[in-house]
């Protein structure tokens, strides 16, 4: 009796529906019962059917425990309604379902809940402000420029005095933002967010956004108390006295600081009684209808927590002002009941976490049309809002963290350097990409050495230098870049070897180190014949006339040398 997990997107309230409905008709037991000395066929009892579906409800993870047997008359009583079930003389279309030994059977076919129709939208994230649109009356110097991402070319200029060029510059300053470019700056980051940890390809499905006010998002991140509740600049929008008042004697029974008259047997029910029917008159929901789709959708990650809470905090982020606040008081009073062991049942039928659900579940969030599943979703919302209300209504720090560096960043004066018709502004960073051994060994032993073999060559091919200032200039690269000079597998070492002599040595070092070099260019095709022949020339000039050429490395080399060019060529 498994309930398939349904994640979060567009029209989840009819997908859960449907998904319901197709279990609810696949599984439940069809047995043969009798009614006034008639038998009937395949059909099963009202207690039967409720007794079945509650347990289903319950062990879904889509609904969860919390889900009551009245809950599940009340969504027996729609399926009776739209057909889904009806009683062994056909009749259907009324709710007057209810829990006894009634019997119903299934039609021929139970209908689906089509998908409501809604132009197709185009998968893009939120668009960020564009900065490229100068106002009138803007001068080129300060029109702000598209970003592009670093190259190399770009980063040479950027950072040509490090190598001697100092290319002209001058300062271009940003546009200084407007209230409405920072309100566009909150929108389109926040929903953009939304966005990404709900996975969607577009927020439009769930979400009217032409009905988000950035003005209640700035509003509910600065606009706050030092305990985190919102502060209203419209008095007249708080919430009645007696109510708050009621709120705080329930929120801290039994020590009810502003009580000023006595109490009596069944007090608290009493009080309970009047917050619930200020709740219960309002003309909205606490999470208003608009973004009705939007938290029912935020209901499919209940699986990964985290990801959950985070897509709640910027949801209720999208609240009015007071709607937010009736909502912090509200979690704050409906979580200390629960918890507070001296307070006394404020029902008889109902545990008190139980009783909060209920009562409050639809004053928090409904549909504005009939939606069938409304209240069990709103059941199950209520239930992990009270769970971890403390931290779904936090401003999420990282959020506000990345719109004020954002924001900081668009106000910087920037550096505009000739031939730079772009602003540079640094792309998100990339993730590595992982390579196979065999390219590391590779990257790691030529990785130097391609640019040293071009460097190499542009000292030999330079027809400006004398012939010792490029023998001078081939000992400095042999000094200054060691490592590169090693045979393939040979371990660099400080060792002397067998010569003694200083100068034997370093002469020996020079030369022997300068044909690795040569044999790794040619290993990796990087250099010329002609190339070679001419650093063989200068090797000829370093090792004499062939003296003591038992304790150099020279007949070693022209022996690799030999093997790496062309005989016509060393002849």
């Amino acid at each position: 009796m498994e309930h398939r997990i349904v994640g979060p997107g567009p029209y989840r309230a009819t997908r859960l529906w449907n998904e319901t409905v197709e279990l609810f008709r696949a599984r439940m037991p069809l047995r043969k019962h009798r009614c006034r000395f008639k038998s009937y066929e395949h059909c099963f009892t009202a207690a039967e059917a409720v007794d079945w579906l509650h347990e289903l409800l319950r062990c879904s993870q889509n609904f969860g425990p919390e889900v009551t047997r009245k809950q599940t008359v009340q969504l027996l009583k729609k399926f009776l309604k739209n057909h889904v079930i009806e009683d062994v003389k056909g009749k259907w279309g009324q709710e007057d379902f209810e829990d006894n030994r009634h019997l119903y059977r299934f039609p021929p076919s139970s209908p689906l809940k089509p998908y409501p129709k809604k132009p197709p939208y185009q998968k893009d994230v939120i668009k960020f402000p564009e900065w490229n649109d100068p106002p009138p009356g803007t001068s080129q110097e300060n029109i702000p420029v598209r970003p592009i991402v670093m190259n190399s070319e770009m980063w040479f200029k950027r950072h040509s005095i490090a190598i001697g060029e100092v290319p002209a510059c001058r300062l271009v300053y940003r546009r200084q933002l407007t209230e409405a470019n920072v309100e566009e700056i909150w929108k389109s980051m926040t929903l953009s967010y939304l966005q990404k940890i709900l996975g969607l390809d577009s927020l439009e499905e769930i979400l009217d956004i032409k009905l988000v006010n950035s003005k209640f998002i700035i509003h509910n991140v600065y606009s706050v108390s030092k305990q985190g509740v919102v502060i209203l600049d419209d008095k007249s929008r708080e919430l009645p006295h007696w109510v708050l008042s009621a709120m705080k004697c329930l929120a801290n029974w039994p020590n009810c600081s502003d009580l000023k008259q006595p109490m009596y047997l069944g007090f608290e029910k009493d009080v309970f009684k009047t917050i619930a029917d200020y709740y219960g008159h309002l003309k909205e929901p606490l999470l208003t209808f608009h973004l009705f789709d939007a938290f029912v959708s935020v209901l499919g990650l209940l699986q990964k927590e985290k990801m959950a809470v985070e897509a709640f905090q910027i949801c209720c982020l999208l609240l009015p002002p007071e709607n937010r606040r009736k909502l912090q008081l509200l979690m704050r009073m409906m979580a200390r009941i629960c918890l507070n062991k001296e307070m006394p049942p404020l029902c008889d039928g109902f545990g008190t976490r139980t009783l909060m659900v209920q009562t409050f579940s639809r004053c928090i969030l409904c549909s504005k049309d009939e939606v069938d599943l409304d209240e069990l979703l709103a059941a199950r919302l209520v239930t992990f809002l009270m769970d971890n209300y403390q931290e779904i209504l936090k401003v999420p720090l990282a959020l506000q963290t990345s719109i004020e560096e954002r924001m900081a960043h668009l106000r910087r004066v920037q550096i505009k350097y000739p031939g730079a018709d772009m602003d540079i502004t640094l792309s998100a960073p990339s993730f590595c990409r992982q390579i196979s051994p065999e390219e590391f060994e590779y990257q790691r032993a030529y990785g130097s050495q391609e640019p040293l073999a071009a460097l190499l060559e542009e000292v030999i091919a330079d027809a400006k230098l004398s012939r010792k200032e490029k023998k001078k200039k081939l000992k400095q690269v042999r000094r200054r870049c060691k490592p590169c000079f090693l045979l393939p597998n040979q371990k660099p070492t400080n060792a002397p070897g067998r010569l003694s002599a200083r100068k034997s040595i370093s002469y020996a070092n020079d030369t022997f180190g300068l044909l690795i070099t040569i044999y790794n260019m040619q290993s990796i095709k990087q250099t010329s014949p002609e190339s070679i022949l001419l650093i063989t020339g200068m090797l000829t000039d370093l090792t004499g006339s062939g003296e003591d050429s038992g304790r150099h490395p020279m007949p070693a080399a022209m022996v690799m040398l030999t093997e790496l060019l062309p005989s016509q060529k060393l002849k």
